[in-house]
């Protein structure tokens, strides 16, 4: 009887152990179940975030796509280019001293006479103050004429010779208003030796180019002064060939301003003033 018993109780101990454990299960079914949906659920979204049917890895590969055709089309414009188009410089003259103002006037397709008029038109209506200086450019094709190509203008009979460096291309006309208004050229050179024979050789002919930028009119009373010739003077205590007319007037002359500059101008006044702002320029250099 005591064995009967025993085993009957260890086989109800036994069914309630599994019975418990069935119930365990069952209660946490529900539980698992949510768990494997929602791994699954997961898995289908990284399967759609790594697909190329995605929107956003779409666009990566369109991005992607255009930044490689962007970077081969570039390489291919710098290979296949064969020259590099070159812009042509226009050399750009500086004042070579201080003007008070300037003025640019366009002589393309003007004969000689026409430009004189123009500059004296210019000089005529300047408003530059008292001792004011105001610079005379020529251009064409808005370019600014440099030396030799305005002695061709004019046809000129000045020879500078081809090299800048001995003869600059870079230099001034324009007018000092002191008690007339007196135009002026200003040259500048290497040395004076550079430009000293070209001058000499050019006084026979300087009148006849000039005069008229001086407003100066020939008459069959004044026309011996094409060829008279020009002496040697001291103006601002400077070395200077004058032309005298017969009443002994500065009809026109030039100035050894300094090693490096020839003042053309035909009164004391302009070539005073002209002297001084060279002085300048060298002492703000």
């Amino acid at each position: 009887m005591d064995q009967n018993q025993n085993k009957e109780k260890q086989h109800g101990v036994v069914q309630t152990f599994a019975e418990d454990m069935s119930k365990v299960l069952e209660d946490d079914k529900s539980g698992i179940i949510k768990k494997i949906i929602h791994e699954e659920e997961q898995h289908e979204i990284e399967k759609k975030n790594l697909s190329p049917e995605s929107t956003k890895n779409r666009i990566f590969m369109l991005l992607s796509f255009l930044l490689i055709a962007i970077s081969v089309g570039t390489l291919v414009f710098f290979f296949s280019k064969q020259e590099v188009p070159v812009v042509p410089v226009t050399p750009q003259f500086t004042p070579i001293v201080y003007l008070d103002q300037s003025a640019v006037l366009d002589v393309k397709g003007l004969d000689k006479d026409k430009i004189i008029q123009n500059i004296l038109n210019e000089i005529n209506a300047t408003k530059v103050k008292k001792s004011g200086v105001e610079g005379l450019y020529l251009s064409s094709d808005k370019k600014i004429l440099g030396l030799r190509e305005f002695i061709n203008l004019i046809k000129g009979n000045f020879v500078p010779g081809n090299d800048p460096f001995f003869i600059n291309d870079n230099f001034l006309m324009g007018v000092v208003n002191g008690e007339t208004k007196d135009f002026f050229i200003l040259l500048k050179m290497r040395s004076t030796a550079d430009i000293f024979d070209a001058l000499r050789a050019w006084e026979n002919k300087m009148f006849a180019d000039l005069h008229g930028f001086f407003g100066f009119d020939l008459t069959p009373e004044n026309k011996y002064l094409l060829t008279a010739d020009f002496e040697d003077a001291i103006v601002e205590n400077k070395n200077a060939r004058i032309l005298y007319d017969s009443n002994d007037q500065i009809v026109l002359m030039y100035i050894f301003a300094d090693e490096n500059s020839i003042i053309i101008t035909d009164t004391e006044t302009a070539a005073h003033e002209i002297r001084l702002r060279l002085a300048g320029s060298r002492v703000k250099k």
